[in-house]
């Protein structure tokens, strides 16, 4: 996420109901300690209740030496360069700027064009997906890994600009801005452990914020949707600021827009009809000048272009010719992520979150199940079915509620004329519905076998006292959190499911944080800022975080017990150089590869700049910005990464 994005634009935050003590009452210290001796993870278990760790008994010695995790841990520090468990070895496999095809030219930071990048590497490398493909010749393993890229940082791209907050650029210098927003799909090839980068792939393919997309679903050709440039309200120019995303089953890549609010600038007509939508969603955020050069970023010439983007973007990397498709039934938000499970009756089940302080969880159930190896059948299964939004009750269970035009609020009378209308502001709807306000809820993802949700809850340090809530049961949550959710019986369709939190981030040495953590969990294993998360192929949980420096460590990786004896412990794995947060940890099939996504390496402060950046990771060669990355981590004996 981008931090000059660190407000809540919720008029409803101040008004739910505060339930302070809420958890302590649910879980009582014997409950606790019960729980804490039953294996398999039942809800019970672990710090799932949110009790103080200075209250919970120490589980005897030896116990949990070894978990179900296999590595040694790393120490918490403030390196200009990456570490790592260890046991486990790190292959640096693509930089921005790098070239993705035979004919790309190669990177050079101080003569940079619109036209090479679109050829390179983009910048602010986000989610990763892995889509296996067969092997064909000599190559252990082949994919492609399909990468988002969130935001660019003129004063880290460019050696001509300064710490400026919003820089005025050329017009060549926002020509490589947009081209390197989006996605990179690159096949990879494995030989012997190593894996490459194969530019001759018909498969590999750059996004960009100007490639031509096609609008799907609800919202499509709605007059909220026309503009000047597209009178149809069905085709719109480039994917921008996107964070992380998913694979669906049937194997296209799904890209989430999140923060398009700071791409616009200007000012609305007076008494415009989007203006309490535009508020709501934080239009126009003004972290870019790109009007000045470009009309449709600029609500003023161009009111509803900012209505074309929030959406989660469909991508076929098998068919690198056809066009993305914006898939409006899915919502419009600040889409962080959307990862899917196949339910029991053959429907998916996509988990998002909206990340802004005070925003809200998802699901959207398709209207028909997947159909394995049928592509026509699944082609278009993203425009139709049902958006719901989560209310988290202080009884323990989270309400679904539908968000259908013509149900409860979501009427004429309250603004809603039509499914498009509830789509096109989603938040306003969601507002209506009374769900539960959360803090900051970034990557959602679900476990197949284990029937379970893991909710990654950033930080939000803007929560009152007055504002606590069972599933928030923090004021000042400068940490963030975690929060399980259980499908009854592995129904990811359920509209009524069991919530528990996991662990409460933070120093469990500083009783003022009101951290909690298994015990076991070592003065390394501790850290702060939840943001993306993965489950391995072993159904294990990891973590990666975003805003770890304020407990005085880099951004890393985290290994989470969930069940048993162990559950609440962190294990630190690996952690990212200093000014980068770690993004998109994916595992392939095997799990013996981990890839992550290292974005804006360097950055440590609002002054940090081209010439004079926190490191020069990952080349650390004189005269050479950082560049994020995305590395390939695996065991050095082989087997799955973890052990």
């Amino acid at each position: 996420m981008d931090h000059s994005e660190d407000r809540s634009t919720n008029p409803w935050a101040d008004q739910r109901p505060t339930i302070s003590r809420l958890v302590e009452q649910r879980l009582s210290r014997r409950e606790f300690i019960g729980g804490a001796l039953v294996a398999g993870g039942a809800l019970a278990t672990g710090l799932s209740g949110c009790q103080r760790a200075d209250v919970v008994e120490p589980v005897p010695a030896g116990r949990l030496e070894e978990g179900t995790f296999r590595f040694t841990e790393i120490a918490r520090n403030t390196s200009e360069t990456h570490r790592l468990a260890p046991d486990h070895e790190a292959q640096v496999l693509l930089r921005w700027g790098d070239p993705l095809f035979d004919d790309s030219p190669a990177w050079n930071p101080r003569m940079q064009s619109a036209a090479a990048q679109r050829r390179q590497f983009g910048f602010n490398n986000d989610y990763l997906g892995f889509r296996p493909l067969e092997t064909t010749g000599d190559e252990d393993e082949r994919g492609l890994l399909c990468v988002n890229h969130e935001y660019s940082q003129a004063r880290l791209m460019f050696p001509d600009v300064g710490p400026v907050q919003v820089p005025e650029l050329t017009r060549e210098q926002v020509a490589i801005e947009l081209a390197a927003h989006g996605g990179s799909i690159v096949e990879l090839a494995r030989h012997g452990g190593e894996w490459r980068v194969v530019k001759s792939s018909p498969y590999n393919r750059r996004i960009t914020g100007e490639t031509p997309m096609e609008i799907r679903g609800p919202a499509a050709g709605h007059d909220r949707m026309k503009t000047g440039a597209d009178p149809t309200g069905t085709r719109v120019l480039g994917t921008l600021n996107n964070c992380a995303g998913g694979i669906t089953p049937w194997g296209t890549y799904l890209m989430a827009e999140e923060n398009i609010n700071g791409n616009f600038a200007g000012q609305l007509p007076a008494g415009h009809p989007e203006t309490e939508a535009f508020a709501r969603y934080g239009i126009p955020g003004g972290w870019y000048r790109w009007d000045l050069h470009f009309e449709r970023f600029d609500v003023g010439r161009e009111p509803q272009e900012p209505n074309r983007f929030g959406w989660v973007v469909e991508v076929d990397p098998l068919r690198p010719d056809a066009m993305p498709i914006k898939r409006t039934a899915l919502g419009r938000f600040k889409h962080e992520g959307a990862e899917s499970v196949v339910a029991p009756d053959g429907r998916v089940v996509f988990y998002m979150g909206d990340d802004q302080r005070f925003d809200y969880v998802y699901k959207f159930v398709t209207a028909q199940p997947f159909v394995p190896g049928d592509a026509a059948a699944n082609r278009d299964l993203l425009d139709e079915g049902t958006l719901y939004v989560a209310r988290f009750d202080a009884d323990g269970n989270v309400t679904w509620l539908p968000l259908v035009h013509g149900e409860g609020p979501l009427t004429a009378e309250n603004g809603f004329e039509s499914q498009a209308d509830v789509l096109i502001g989603t938040r306003l709807a969601a507002d209506l519905l009374g769900a539960t306000p959360m803090d900051r809820p970034e990557d959602v993802e679900p476990d197949p076998a284990g029937g379970r949700v893991w909710v990654m809850l950033t930080n939000n340090s803007r929560r009152t006292a007055g504002q606590v809530d069972a599933a928030n049961p923090r004021a000042n949550n400068a940490h963030g959190h975690i929060i399980e959710i259980r499908e009854p019986g592995g129904d990811f369709t359920a509209t009524r499911s069991r919530w528990e939190i996991l662990v409460r981030c933070g120093d469990p040495g500083d009783p003022a944080q009101g951290a909690t953590w298994n015990p076991s969990t070592s003065d390394n294993g501790w850290f702060g800022s939840p943001d993306n998360c993965a489950v391995d192929p072993m159904g294990r949980l990891w973590v990666a975080t975003d805003g770890n420096e304020k407990t005085g460590a880099n951004d890393g990786v985290w290994a989470m017990e969930t069940d048993g004896q162990g559950r609440g412990t962190g294990r630190a794995f690996f952690s990212a150089p200093i000014g980068a947060e770690l993004c998109g940890p994916k595992f392939t099939p095997a799990g013996d590869t981990l890839f992550v996504a290292v974005q804006h390496p360097g950055d440590v402060s609002d002054d940090a700049t081209f010439e004079n950046p926190g490191t020069r990771w990952p080349d650390f060669e004189a005269g050479v910005p950082p560049r994020p990355a995305v590395l390939a981590i695996r065991r050095k004996d082989g087997g799955p990464v973890g052990g």
